[in-house]
């Protein structure tokens, strides 16, 4: 195409999108992803799958342009959705020098000893579930409860003996029901917002209807697969894992300061970036105190007087992570984690999902789809599978959490209302579909962030996030039972027609 057929293109108002069109990039997306799971297994997310993910957004671009979107506004649009996931890519590069410097501080290797001491594997999953479930609602993030106890967790199940992919799922099962019932989480604050006419409160008391059998429901899952779980570590073996352990990490209740800063910072509602850099920082402080020797010894470098060799030891957790060298190759490859260029392959991941979810938003692609779904509601049962699909399939196709919350939430609250549903309706099936799933998916902003912080790749702690595989499931019960499907009284069922106008997103017709 000659620049000047695609400066009049530019020119020209834009096409309402078939539902073709739409389908278009979606098809190509799923089609790429899978073609790059085929060809390297779960090895894709080291390259090949972020490479699919920007080959589909050239595909919405074009198609997009096809409609009359011009390429700079396309361009913008993309740059327009990758700024908006700036803060999360900020949050996982502090995550990477958290778990850098915790490992030198002897934080994590602390954890690890007194969970080992304290946890057994007859119930250790189910363990991990209350503990995280405990953890995400006192600080109101899943991620902050994964980078901190649940890097800790899948190292102790190495130790132990138990397997950490279990360990995952069990990890994210219970930081999502806590992230979820806290109102210090943003998702919480926002989806009840966005719904309108509904207090973070009557949210989350709605919530625990769904949300309660289903952490219930895991926590019986993990229980029983705990107590038949095939230990594949002697207690001997053990032992001598914890004895390397004390001789290589000064190991002190001292450690633990920097998780109890973490904790403080999250309750005060300090930026989640800060609280999390903050301590990154003070764990390397605390290391050339607690563990003197072993940060001259990982900053090796003769040349330099103690001090800066303290220094640079800081430097180099914080950066590239730290590196065990305790000569036990178990032991030395559960410690030697984080660093911010550990997630640089993950935010490669995010800026490519983020992209192609905005372009498809920006041509009107998502609203096609959601909007076809929507006609085909009748029921009640129908209209939260509707909701629930919509936001999964968010979550797939936009890779982002918050799309999958706000586009349903602002697209369904009008019908839900002309319904007679009150409010708490809508939010809790937003909240149990959009922001639960988004964590199983790997190209998801939620998904990609887990799979850096864990070490262990979505599709191998998929099966085990029983939690967030349920949650959706008793939703749509509820919805076809009728169960907690609250409406307004008779006199207030029918809203006027100005009020639904009120309730539609701007913008909209």
């Amino acid at each position: 195409m000659t620049p000047e057929a695609i400066e009049n293109n530019g020119d020209a108002q834009p096409r309402t999108p078939s539902l073709l069109d739409a389908l278009i990039p979606v098809i190509a997306l799923i089609g790429l992803i899978a073609f790059s799971v085929y060809l390297f297994g779960i090895d894709s997310t080291n390259g090949p799958l972020q490479v699919s993910i920007f080959t589909a957004l050239m595909v919405a671009g074009l198609v997009a342009h096809k409609n009359g979107h011009p390429y700079a506004q396309l361009g913008e649009a993309a740059i327009g959705g990758i700024s908006t996931a700036m803060g999360a890519i900020f949050i996982l590069l502090a995550v990477g020098a958290l778990i850098g410097t915790w490992n030198m501080s002897g934080t994590i290797p602390t954890i690890v000893d007194y969970g080992i001491r304290v946890l057994n594997p007859a119930w250790f999953y189910a363990a991990v579930a209350i503990i995280c479930a405990v953890t995400g609602a006192i600080t109101g993030s899943s991620w902050t409860t994964s980078g901190t106890l649940g890097v800790a967790f899948v190292g102790m199940a190495k130790v132990i003996g138990v397997d950490p992919t279990i360990t995952a799922g069990a990890v994210i099962s219970g930081g999502y029901f806590g992230d979820k019932m806290s109102p210090l989480s943003e998702t919480t604050i926002l989806t009840p917002t966005l719904v309108g006419g509904l207090t973070t409160g009557n949210h989350i008391r709605s919530m625990i209807w769904t949300t309660g059998p289903s952490i219930l429901i895991a926590l019986v899952i993990f229980l029983i697969i705990s107590l038949n779980e095939n230990v594949t570590t002697t207690s001997s073996q053990v032992d001598e894992a914890q004895a390397i352990l004390q001789q290589s990490f000064h190991i002190t209740p001292f450690n633990l300061l920097p998780l109890v800063l973490l904790i403080g910072l999250s309750v005060k509602k300090f930026p989640a970036f800060l609280s999390i850099f903050l301590t990154a920082i003070f764990s390397g402080a605390l290391a050339t105190i607690t563990q003197h020797d072993l940060v001259i010894r990982f900053a090796n470098d003769p040349s330099l007087s103690e001090p800066m060799a303290l220094i640079k030891g800081i430097y180099a957790a914080m950066a590239t992570g730290y590196v065990s060298n305790t000569g036990n190759a178990g032991i030395d490859s559960l410690f030697s984690r984080g660093g911010m260029s550990s997630m640089l392959l993950t935010v490669w991941l995010i800026l490519g999902a983020l992209g192609f979810g905005a372009i498809m938003e920006h041509a009107g692609f998502l609203n096609r789809l959601v909007q076809g779904v929507l006609a085909k509601a009748r029921s009640g049962g129908a209209l939260v599978a509707t909701v629930i699909g919509t936001a999964i399939g968010l979550n797939i196709i936009a890779a982002d959490q918050y799309i999958a919350i706000v586009l349903p939430a602002r697209t369904f609250r009008a019908e839900f209302k002309r319904r007679g549903y009150q409010p708490q309706v809508l939010s809790r099936t937003v909240e149990d579909s959009g922001t639960i799933t988004s964590v199983l998916i790997p190209w998801n902003s939620c998904g990609a962030y887990h799979t850096g912080v864990l070490g262990i790749s979505t599709f191998d702690y998929f099966p085990y996030c029983f939690f967030n595989l349920v949650n959706p499931i008793i939703s749509l019960i509820y919805g076809f039972t009728g169960f907690r499907m609250e409406k307004y009284p008779p006199g207030e069922a029918a809203a006027t027609e100005e009020g639904l106008a009120a309730l539609q997103p701007a913008g909209e017709d």
